[in-house]
């Protein structure tokens, strides 16, 4: 093996090695949060977030890893945001907006210190109806299927079309917008411009998937990460985060808002 080979290899294996250690990190560290104390998972997101940022620029492994290390670190910023700052004060009826306008907040920021376009990571307005009408279809059996999963209770004693609608307005807009450009509109599109198009969708899918290790659920970390590479197929053959955002809103509504008061 040539000199060249080798220097040619050693470029691809070590941004590998530092993305999957990366991965790693952040699984430990919602393992501890599920699993063990939630303290010790947000002093590691802490530590990974700052060793990220610290380690990148020293390392000068190229802007594409440069720019998918600093898509992954949103994901223990993620889990600082959402588990450390102190939401007792809200509502429940306001707790999930208030989250995820943290967690759209961190993307917004991370997209504006990066300089990137909205349309780069996949708000487009070409073809909406078809892909608002694909999300809808693909949503709807995904949240049928992860309701005999997880079995959540209906959080009203009846159903009420006021309840169907606000929970719709939420999951799109708060929770289909916040994680749908974390996980597709950054960490897919980083890592397939440092991998390509099947290894960005894998790992974007197993991030996706590792966030949900709260559920303490293997068939629902089972379901999440095939539901995240069916959001990662529909936006990798669109580069359009519609489909991506309508199929989890909808998906969402659907486990929370329809089935527990046809089937509970």
């Amino acid at each position: 093996m040539t000199a060249n080979h080798k220097t040619a290899d050693s470029r691809r294996l070590y941004p590998a090695l530092l993305i999957a250690a990366i991965c790693l990190g952040i699984t430990v560290c919602e393992w501890l949060f599920a699993y063990q104390d939630p303290r010790l998972g947000i002093t590691l997101a802490l530590f990974l977030a700052l060793v990220i940022y610290l380690v990148t620029p020293i390392v000068k492994l190229g802007q594409p890893f440069t720019d998918a290390a600093e898509s992954l670190v949103l994901i223990p910023l993620y889990i600082l945001f959402t588990s450390s700052l102190p939401w007792f004060f809200l509502s429940q009826a306001l707790l999930l907006p208030a989250v995820y306008s943290a967690v759209i907040a961190l993307c917004a920021w991370h997209i504006y210190r990066k300089r990137i376009s909205l349309r780069e990571i996949g708000f487009r307005r070409d073809k909406w109806l078809k892909h608002v009408l694909t999300g809808i279809l693909v949503g709807a059996p995904l949240g049928v299927i992860e309701y005999f999963i997880i079995t959540p209770a209906a959080a009203f004693p009846t159903f009420e079309i006021k309840y169907l609608l606000r929970d719709l307005f939420y999951m799109v807009v708060f929770v289909g917008i916040g994680e749908e450009v974390l996980f597709r509109g950054l960490v897919q599109r980083d890592m397939t411009n440092l991998f390509g198009g099947k290894w960005g969708l894998l790992v974007a899918s197993l991030m996706f998937g590792v966030m949900h290790l709260t559920w303490r659920s293997i068939p629902e970390l089972v379901f999440t990460f095939l539901a995240g590479m069916i959001f990662g197929y529909l936006y990798h053959r669109s580069r359009n985060l519609t489909a991506p955002i309508i199929a989890h809103g909808v998906g969402n509504t659907i486990l929370v808002a329809v089935m527990p008061y046809l089937i509970g």
